[in-house]
């Protein structure tokens, strides 16, 4: 009986000192943080209006809509064409698949220059802010959220807080202009 309490004694002491240790950390997403702003919808949004940005967007749409037309034809009357015609439609495809490639890799570029601009316009506020958020919650230890962290309580994470504050904080300085 008596190694029974000190095994719920001993089992209750290691579970509670996660609990205890607790205090004091925190998680962000800085990325996530970031690219919730409004000044990243904003600059993603000038991006979508951006000339080349939507000719290629709208090419990548048309090569995709066209492959996948000559794809449905070969399949539908693959038995009726020769191998000529088969061979032909193959490297349409293929040829079209490149392209796509090609248009999607500049698309996706644009994208992270986008973003990675918008990471340099607020970067000086996050910090401000992540700053002014572990004095304010005295956090000891701050981690990044990321695919290594298994798990992470909800109320420890600080994304949504530095996100609103950052748009806070544009939102002031744009009125200070």
């Amino acid at each position: 009986m008596k190694n029974i309490i000190k095994l719920y004694i001993l089992s209750f002491i290691f579970l509670a000192t996660p609990a205890l240790t607790m205090d004091g950390v925190a998680v962000i997403d800085m990325r996530t943080a970031v690219l919730s702003t409004q000044t990243a919808a904003d600059a993603f949004k000038a991006l979508e209006e951006d000339p080349d940005y939507s000719s290629n967007l709208e090419e990548a749409k048309s090569l995709q809509a066209d492959r996948q037309a000559i794809a449905e034809k070969l399949q539908k009357d693959l038995e009726t064409l020769s191998q000529q015609e088969i061979a032909q439609m193959q490297k349409d495809i293929q040829e079209k698949g490149q392209d796509l490639e090609f248009l999607a890799g500049k698309i996706q570029q644009a994208q992270e220059e986008t973003a990675a601009q918008v990471f340099t316009d607020t970067g000086p506020a996050m910090q401000k802010i992540i700053g002014e958020l572990i004095a304010a919650k005295q956090i000891k230890v701050l981690l990044a959220k990321s695919e290594t962290l298994l798990f992470s309580d909800p109320a420890l994470d600080l994304t949504d807080d530095v996100t609103s504050m950052l748009d806070v904080a544009a939102s002031e300085a744009s009125k200070s202009e």
